[in-house]
C-alpha cells in the first residue's frame, strides 16, 4: 500500500511538461518546415534575441513563428474565488505559434506562475523542434 502511494505521488510530482501542443495541419510534421519567419508581439528584445541564436529566421518565408506572452495575469472573476490564491493561478503565459497567413499550422502554450522568460521561450522552441522536421 505504501509503495502503491508512492508510486502516485511520484506521478502526481514527476517531470512532466505542463504546456499544451496542438497540431492543426498534419502535413505540418510529415515534411520539413524549410524556414521560419520570427515575429514577437509584444516584443521582447531578449526573447527575438534568444530565439535568433538557436535559429536563423528569414523575413521573407510564408511560415512565421508567432511568439506572444503575457506577465501579471490577474483572474477577476468572482466565480474562481477560490482559485484566486498565487499558488494555484498562474499568472503569465506563453505562446508560440507557427501559422501560414491566418491559417493556424501548430500551436505551443504554457501557462506560467513566474514572469515569462528566456528559459520558457528555450523549452517552448525545443518542444517545437523535436515534434517539427526544421530545417538548419
Amino acid at each position: 500500500m505504501k509503495n502503491l502511494f508512492l508510486l502516485a505521488l511520484l506521478f502526481c510530482i514527476g517531470c512532466e511538461d505542463k504546456a499544451m501542443v496542438n497540431i492543426y495541419h498534419k502535413d505540418i510534421i510529415k515534411s520539413p518546415v524549410p524556414c521560419l519567419k520570427l515575429k514577437v508581439t509584444p516584443y521582447e528584445k531578449e526573447f527575438a534575441n534568444v530565439l535568433k541564436k538557436l535559429y536563423h529566421f528569414q523575413d521573407n518565408c510564408t511560415l512565421v513563428l508567432e511568439v506572444s506572452h503575457k506577465n501579471d495575469i490577474q483572474c477577476n472573476s468572482s466565480h474562481n474565488t477560490a482559485k484566486n490564491t498565487p499558488n494555484t493561478f498562474p499568472n503569465s503565459y506563453l505562446r508560440m505559434e507557427l501559422r501560414r497567413g491566418l491559417d493556424l499550422q501548430y500551436s505551443y502554450y504554457i501557462d506560467l506562475h513566474k514572469k515569462a522568460d528566456e528559459k520558457n521561450v528555450i523549452e517552448g522552441w525545443e518542444r517545437i523542434d523535436r515534434d517539427l522536421m526544421i530545417a538548419r
